[in-house]
């Protein structure tokens, strides 16, 4: 057997991996062992990328709509036919409504500066990222304190004495290598805490758990602050050198006692002021976690400050088991790779449709928009007519709350476009679908890995197509070519994308040939605490009172608002992930729809009884939105105020055939209700009833 280095894609992680081959067939999937913190090692996601391979219910060839969306009722097309058809409705409805009328949407990924180029090549400013429905609200509370979006910024779990997680559930939603740091911390002597309305898999591991009351995580950060500032146990020298505002937050969190926050929270004052005391001992190697997926409510920038706060307070940001900035080539005087979109571009002047980065949401981040807003701009064709949309590696359809309108938004379309590997909700209910291989079967852009020792990472073919399908780039190029703007995209193949991304580096592609990668330092890099933090705020500190904010009009302290409990007999709808499963990719997946066939509804042991619900028995939950019949997990792992489900289960696309109509939706209930300073939606907002169905 041959191995082949690859990065893996089963989820957004991309972990680096080592694939068996023979014959051009795939025998197993491991880890990469050349790689510090992999090892070897592979999660179930991973594993499974063998079944996907020879998955007979993927994407096989470019499809055409013949009868009403949604129906199933497709022909099959050549390459040429379908890219000419998409070439041609798209101009149409530019040269009716002007570029801005087109809108592009995808998960980010290794080519999507190839994705990024192709919308201000055609003139339109509406690219969009799923990130706010996942982290946008994080990005732009970073950004208000540091100037840093949160993906430029990690955790040094290795060396921390001490870690505090807000609901970052690491060994269900895995993050491999962290999950291996953290594990070999928890064997060191690291202590962790975990707080969550429910005990996950996470929560077992902890030395201490808290079960806060769903909503109030902001309350219990302005009381731990509280603490620390009135013990004193904050990290002075750091704080007097690197913050600003911080007389303003003491002055702020003044009333917040820790009697106070039990009342809120529902976890008792002495373990607060343990907690802060015990935070304060191990400073700086100490991790308040930031959080990853961080939508859930609508105060969700200001819970997201207050984490990154403490972890100032604490003076644990570029200090080894804190918070670092990422290093990458330029940090080691290195020149960067290349990407499209450093090339001069048409310059776009019309503002997106969704208004990111403008007058009336000036906050969030418009490198990625606020793609949960799109449908409202497609329905109410606020600010201008929004006519087609190109979806990449997304499901907006079943990722943006409120399925319906959703669908209602989706109908107003002229035109909808997707490329996937395999029947997505959106691709389901699409005019064209352009097949793309999947991850094996092609190479893509390579990686930049930035970190404390920043890489390049390779992707590489393993085997070759199964079926009538192209890599993503280059279905873009050939459309590019239709629509007379290929001039932007120097390459033809694989190779010429990767010599122009690697041009003056001094890297090689035959540099990632023994091991699948290329680093570029073997030492950590952290800046010089004393007078090396290259902060990019405008005062060029840790602005606890923000100019991002103050500026746009946005207090850096509001006024805190009590959460109240759910009316009686309804509950808040809390969402989450499990190891088996990427958000919405994976339910189909012959060996992990094996794992986990459907989602779970958690609900409290008392209130199921009051209800009359058994374990196992079926309810409808119902809310403002919708209802869904999903299958009673009775426990009493979770808070009576709230109930529980994991995302991306319910699906509609008959053709997945292991998944179609498998346990609930969550995005069939959800209301459409943002954080509108910091860009996420507010998931966990809605309030549902259950009953026996």
């Amino acid at each position: 057997m041959q191995p082949i280095y690859s990065i893996c894609f089963m989820c957004t992680v991309r972990c680096p991996i080592k694939v068996m081959v023979e014959n051009d067939d795939i025998k197993l999937i491991e880890g990469n062992p050349h790689v510090d913190g992999i090892e070897g090692s592979i999660c179930p996601k991973g594993a499974a990328g063998v079944s996907l391979l020879n998955d007979v219910e993927r994407l096989k060839t470019p499809l055409i709509r013949t009868g009403p969306r949604g129906s199933g009722e497709w022909r099959e097309a050549s390459w040429e036919e379908a890219l000419d058809y998409v070439a041609d409705k798209l101009r149409e409805t530019m040269d009716r409504y002007g570029a801005r009328s087109i809108a592009l949407t995808e998960r980010s990924h290794l080519n999507s500066h190839i994705s990024k180029t192709f919308m201000k090549a055609l003139g339109s400013p509406n690219y969009f990222t799923h990130d706010s429905c996942c982290k946008g609200s994080l990005n732009t509370a970073f950004r208000s304190l540091t100037g840093y979006t949160d993906n430029e910024v990690g955790v040094d779990i290795p060396k921390a004495r001490h870690i505090i997680l807000y609901g970052r559930n690491y060994l269900e939603s895995i993050e491999l290598k962290a999950v291996k740091q953290l594990i070999k911390a928890l064997e060191n002597g690291t202590k962790l805490t975990y707080i969550d309305p429910r005990v996950t898999v996470t929560a077992t591991k902890a030395h201490k758990y808290l079960m806060i009351r769903p909503g109030t995580d902001l309350a219990l950060n302005y009381t731990l602050m509280h603490v620390i500032i009135k013990e004193g146990l904050y990290d002075r020298e750091f704080v007097d050198r690197w913050v600003t505002g911080f007389e303003e937050l003491k002055k702020f969190v003044q009333p917040f006692t820790p009697e106070w926050a039990e009342r809120e929270t529902g976890i008792p004052a002495r373990e607060i002021i343990d907690l802060a005391r015990e935070a304060g001992a191990a400073k700086p190697a100490v991790i308040f976690h930031y959080g990853y997926r961080s939508a859930h409510y609508t105060n969700e920038i200001y819970l997201r400050r207050s984490i990154i706060m403490l972890n100032a307070l604490m003076g644990s940001i570029e200090a080894p088991g804190g918070i670092f900035f990422k290093k990458g080539a330029k940090d080691l005087g290195l020149k960067p790779l290349n990407k499209l979109t450093g090339q001069k571009l048409p310059e776009i002047t019309e503002q997106r449709c969704d208004r990111a980065g403008t007058g009336k949401l000036p906050t969030p981040d418009p490198n990625h928009g606020v793609v949960q807003l799109l449908p409202q701009a497609i329905l109410k064709e606020d600010p201008y007519p929004v006519k087609g949309l190109i979806v990449w590696r997304h499901d907006p359809l079943v990722s943006i709350p409120d399925y319906k309108t959703n669908k209602r938004a989706f109908d107003k379309l002229d035109f909808i476009v997707t490329i996937d590997i395999h029947f997505s909700e959106t691709a389901w209910y699409s005019d064209v679908i352009l097949p793309e291989s999947i991850y094996l079967e092609r190479g893509d852009s390579i990686q930049e890995v930035d970190g404390l020792k920043p890489s390049l990472f390779m992707r590489k073919p393993a085997v070759t197509p199964r079926y009538n399908t192209k890599p993503g780039w280059e279905i873009i190029k050939q459309l590019a070519e239709r629509l007379n703007t290929g001039q932007y995209f120097p390459y033809n193949t694989l190779e010429d994308l990767w010599a122009y991304q690697l041009e003056g580096t001094g890297i090689r592609i035959k540099d990632f040939e023994e091991k699948g990668y290329v680093a570029l330092s073997n030492k950590p890099i952290y800046w010089d605490r004393r007078d090396g933090l290259k902060l990019k705020t405008p005062s060029s500190k840790i602005e606890f009172v923000s100019s991002l904010l103050e500026k746009n009009g946005f207090p850096s302290f509001p006024e805190y608002e009590p959460v109240q409990p759910p009316a009686e007999g309804t509950f808040r709808l809390l969402i989450g992930r499990n190891v088996a499963h990427t958000h919405v990719s994976t339910q189909n997946n012959p060996l992990l729809n094996e794992l986990m066939r459907e989602n779970l509804l958690w609900i409290n042991t008392g209130e199921a009884a009051k209800l009359g619900i058994q374990n196992g028995q079926m309810v409808r939950v119902t809310s403002s939105r919708g209802q869904e019949t999903i299958r009673a997990y009775v426990t009493d792992l979770i808070h009576p105020e709230a109930v529980f489900m994991v995302h991306g289960f319910g699906r509609k696309v008959p053709a997945q055939t292991r998944c179609y109509n498998k346990g609930a939706s969550d995005t069939m209930l959800q209301e459409n209700i943002s954080d509108m300073v910091g860009g996420s939606p507010a998931l966990q907002h809605v309030h549902v009833t259950v009953q026996p169905a």
